[in-house]
């Protein structure tokens, strides 16, 4: 509609049973709509409902090995777990606790992590590597590639399909 006074839109917007409502007011002109205000609340809503329920919260979840000697198919049950976690986008740790004289045998463990660190390496990257703190080992991955979440990035200005458009000059 191109430049109108205050006046003339708030009339026009009347005539159509719509709201004049301003889009950008540090704009000069300010910048408005004719539209339903009640209707794009409502779609505003639900469309940050449904981006809400696509977003997932990354965690930490944690996996613990009990020994070094962990038995091939217990470790391939772990992995497995570490595995869904990563692909669902949450990062793991592993811990392996060392009891009695596996003290002695720290490359054991480092083995073990080896192991893991090779199997998951399609889907994962080492984010800290297997570092010994007292009687533990631990090791954290983080998935390879993140999906792009579905609500960011959405803008605030009101687009509703099939209104009318117009700005109003500030009086």
């Amino acid at each position: 509609m191109g430049i109108v006074e205050t006046k003339d839109g708030l009339a026009r917007a009347r005539a159509a049973g719509l709201d004049l409502v301003e889009v950008s007011p540090n704009s000069r002109p300010p910048v408005c709509r004719i539209l339903d205000f009640g209707k794009w609340k409502y779609a505003q809503r639900k469309k940050e409902q449904k981006s809400k329920a696509k977003r997932h919260e990354t965690e930490l979840k944690q996996i613990r090995i009990r020994t070094p000697k962990i038995g091939e198919h217990d470790l391939s049950i772990k992995v497995n777990r570490a595995r869904g976690f990563l692909e669902r986008g949450d990062r793991v740790q592993f811990s392996l606790r060392f009891r009695g004289r596996e003290l002695a045998h720290i490359d054991e463990g480092q083995r073990v992590f080896e192991r893991i660190r090779e199997t998951l390496s399609d889907i994962a990257k080492v984010e800290v590597n297997y570092r010994r703190e007292g009687r533990r080992i631990t090791m954290t991955l983080a998935p390879l590639g993140r999906k792009p979440d579905g609500g960011k990035g959405a803008g605030d200005s009101p687009k509703p399909k099939g209104e009318k458009q117009g700005s109003a000059a500030a009086s």
